[in-house]
């Protein structure tokens, strides 16, 4: 396939250079500096705009920042992350900066706006409207997306008051004023919303072949449209394009940030109750708790369905993915143990193990939860075994057994060579157990990477609804945060035995159960790139030193200190970059920094 590229590649160049002069194919202008004249007669050109925008969107879930929190530490002592955590975060060295690619984004999205409508993209007036519109549509929508972005990344206080970032709604050009203030937090909430109206108003729910005139939108149906036309815009060859739902979701994102500690300085209980109305609303087209997904535990190894999974399509945890791609095994490669001959870079803490329950959803802390220290793994949540890899677990294609202890006879051991694991724990969660990283048998397999699942927006749920209307009311909806948090238990495999004993204790204790959704967030979103900014959000502290188990003689656990977090108390905010500040003397900088 590639060669017959090549070939069709090589055959063009081939006729260029016979009707082109040389002066032409040396001079730059036609190939690399179009006129916006030259560009508005070619929609491929005009649509690229927007695909710059799609090429920004962070991989949050594969980044893991969980090393720089209580969750994880990175084997990499070169790691950007372990270094942030560990004293040297500024804004002249900020891992996590968002400014210039988020900035970026918006400048292709705002060229997009300007020009999106001065290009014919079909010669059908009923087909060219309905790409003008879902283009628009998708513009707007990404637009808020990176302005959530933003606002996680460098929102914060500064002068005493909390302020955002600055709002740019048209292209900037040489001759533009880039040197403006940032606008306060609520200012850039109320464009990200505006924009997310501008997109719900021009976007389907979802994009899929429609079969009848009756599908059809009535304001298209209305000038003529018929089906096969709609399909062409907004049919199966769009999904994974940003849709109404996706939109919604961004807006059940953004809301949850607005009203979270650290960015809803006066507790403001609208915001609680926005956030909790935008999540429901986007649960109840799924059938509310009843649309969670049995087998949304272990969706990133559920290989029946990844592996026949068709194009554009999704499982029914996901709601937005990126491109799934050809079979690689990068991240086995990045994350195995060294006897799987991986390179074992996601260490686990013990502080996240200590945080799965017991298997009848007592925490290990509490008398009843029938923990004990001499047998720590046993009875757990099982989601523990799931996402991590404890000593004594098997793992990979012929389920090799793991061997964590500081005595073992394995470069898997605590601190045994330099991929081995520092908190005596390995990483099993995103990763596929079917891959075979032997050089003598290497294979690869098909990896999902979402961008939105529906789990994140339960969770979302549950921690706005507890916080407007407390655990068991439903505000208009048909669900409380009790009935999200109890789904999510059942379907983990906790209290299958009790009814769930301790969920019913608390059921009626709205700080309790505030700890718990999210600890269930900590637990269900793990090693997904949540951790790090809700640690910030919810105002908690960054500094609790990161922790392993040493074993030694198979029944002897100690735990141990392993890496300690040096943040000050204003890192709950990111600073604005250095370089911009140095540019721009009107960006006012975030408190601290």
């Amino acid at each position: 396939m590639n060669m017959r590229i090549n070939l069709k590649i090589a055959a063009i160049i081939t006729g260029l250079v016979a009707l082109t002069s040389c002066s032409d194919l040396i001079d730059p202008a036609l190939e690399n500096i179009q006129s916006k004249e030259l560009i508005r007669e070619r929609p491929g050109m005009i649509q690229g705009l927007l695909l710059n925008a799609y090429l920004r969107i962070p991989t949050n879930g594969y980044n893991f920042s969980e090393m720089a929190t209580d969750d994880a530490v990175s084997n990499d002592l070169n790691s950007g992350f372990l270094n942030m955590a560990t004293g040297q975060w500024a804004s002249n060295n900020n891992p996590v900066d968002r400014w210039s690619s988020a900035n970026s984004a918006i400048q292709y999205l705002n060229e997009m706006l300007l020009e999106v409508g001065n290009t014919q993209y079909a010669s059908n007036p009923n087909v060219n409207q309905m790409f003008l519109d879902r283009l628009t549509g998708e513009t707007y929508g990404l637009r808020a997306l990176f302005m959530y972005y933003l606002l996680q990344a460098h929102g914060g206080i500064s002068g005493g008051e909390l302020l955002g970032v600055p709002i740019f709604l048209e292209p900037q050009s040489v001759d533009s004023d880039f040197n403006i203030p940032r606008a306060t937090f609520d200012a850039c909430m109320e464009q990200l919303y505006a924009d997310i109206n501008k997109a719900l108003e021009l976007l389907p729910m979802d994009y899929y072949n429609i079969s009848n005139e009756g599908m059809i939108p009535s304001k298209y149906r209305e000038f003529g449209a018929q089906v096969s036309e709609y399909n062409r815009v907004f049919g199966d060859d769009a999904k994974q394009l940003v849709s109404g739902r996706i939109v919604m979701a961004i807006r059940a994102q953004a809301a949850l940030l607005a009203a979270s500690p650290s960015f809803n300085l006066d507790n403001d209980q609208t915001k609680w109750e926005d956030a909790a109305t935008y999540a429901g609303s986007l649960l109840n087209d799924i059938g509310g708790v009843s649309g969670l997904d049995p087998n949304g535990v272990t969706w990133y190894n559920n290989t029946g369905v990844i592996d026949a999974l068709g194009a554009g399509n999704n499982p029914p945890e996901i709601l937005w993915r990126g491109s799934i791609g050809g079979p690689t095994n990068n991240l086995e490669t990045q994350n195995f143990p060294p006897t799987l001959y991986g390179e074992g870079l996601v260490n686990p803490t013990q502080n996240l193990v200590d945080a799965f329950p017991m298997a009848n959803g007592y925490p290990i802390s509490d008398p009843a939860s029938g923990y004990t220290e001499d047998t720590p793994y046993a009875n757990r949540d099982p989601r523990l075994a799931q996402f991590i890899l404890l000593n004594g677990s098997t793992a990979g294609p012929s389920g090799t057994t793991i061997n964590t202890a500081l005595d073992s006879d394995t470069n898997d051991g605590l601190n045994k060579v330099e991929s081995s694991t520092r908190t005596g724990y390995y990483m099993r969660k995103l990763l596929r157990q079917d891959v075979n990283l032997d050089p003598v048998a290497n294979t690869s397999q098909r990896h999902l990477q979402p961008r939105m699942r529906y789990t994140e927006f339960f969770l979302i749920y549950a921690e706005a609804a507890n916080e407007a209307w407390g655990p068991m009311a439903s505000g208009s909806f048909g669900f409380s945060a009790y009935d999200v948090i109890k789904a999510i238990r059942e379907r983990a495999g906790i209290g299958m035995d009790n009814g769930d004993a301790y969920l019913e204790s608390i059921k009626s204790d709205q700080a309790a159960m505030r700890e718990l959704i999210r600890n269930e967030r900590r637990l269900e979103l793990s090693f997904e790139g949540f951790r790090f900014w809700d640690l910030r959000r919810w105002k908690l502290d960054l500094t609790e030193t990161a922790q392993g188990m040493r074993i030694e003689n198979e029944d002897q656990f100690s735990v141990i200190n392993v890496e300690n977090r040096v943040y000050q108390d204003y890192m709950i905010y990111g600073p604005v970059p250095y370089g911009e500040r140095l540019k721009f003397s009107a960006l006012q900088q975030n408190t601290g920094w």
